[in-house]
């Protein structure tokens, strides 16, 4: 297998989830904002989990949301742990 091409894939993957990921924020932060109908965790989280787990980080820095709620921000990290390991993994196989 190719998994340098498994590689470019998940980073292109990453780049594209990654903005829509951080315009969903934006947009929940300006709903958020204006006492609007707001996107659930479980939809962010589902995001993060897609590949915008760097728009979402982006996202809870520049435009400080979800920044700040403990049981959040500790799914969000397992997500980006997750991620860590299936990069780790396919590094792994790629250099054996």
């Amino acid at each position: 297998m190719r998994y340098d091409l498994v590689l470019m894939g998940y980073v292109g993957l990453v780049a594209v989830m990654s903005v829509v990921t951080l315009a969903v924020f934006a947009w929940d932060k300006r709903r958020a904002k204006h006492q609007g109908w707001r996107v659930s965790e479980k939809t962010l989280h589902t995001l993060e989990l897609l590949g915008g787990w760097p728009g979402a980080w982006l996202a809870m820095r520049w435009l400080r949301h979800k920044s700040v709620k403990k049981s959040y921000r500790l799914v969000f990290g397992l997500i980006v742990a997750l991620h860590a390991v299936g990069v780790g993994l396919i590094v792994w196989l790629w250099v054996r």
